[in-house]
């Protein structure tokens, strides 16, 4: 028996750095992925800036324990990174895993270096 999966919209407000006429300016973007896509989405919107999660750790996070791949496979759907921050999530092992923003992994290592973290 074939399962469907819906598509869901949900915008998210974000805080974008750059001021314009010194005022903080927020923006939007509109999410369209699966419920549990969404989900993960949201969920790496909370890692702190300088930290890291494991794939597991973000699945567990999200009441998924089991779910470890999935919660990989929809990281590299996300449509925003590195303003929903993919590149905070690593491989139990340490390893970096992938980077579905522009420039790979290559970018991935330069953004956590801007953020304190070498590996």
């Amino acid at each position: 028996m074939a399962v469907a999966h819906t598509t869901t919209c949900q915008k998210l407000l974000f805080f974008v750095p750059e001021k314009v006429q010194g005022n903080r300016v927020f923006s939007s973007m509109i999410l369209k992925g699966t419920k549990f896509q969404l989900k993960v989405w949201k969920y790496l919107k909370s890692i702190p800036k300088g930290e890291l999660r494991t794939y597991s750790q973000v699945a567990i996070a999200i009441k998924k324990p089991k779910a470890v791949r999935a919660v990989a496979n929809a990281i590299g759907k996300n449509p925003y990174a590195p303003k929903i921050p993919c590149h905070r999530v690593i491989r139990s092992d340490g390893s970096l895993g992938g980077y579905s923003g522009n420039g790979g992994i290559n970018t991935k290592r330069k953004l956590l270096k801007l953020e304190g973290i070498l590996l």
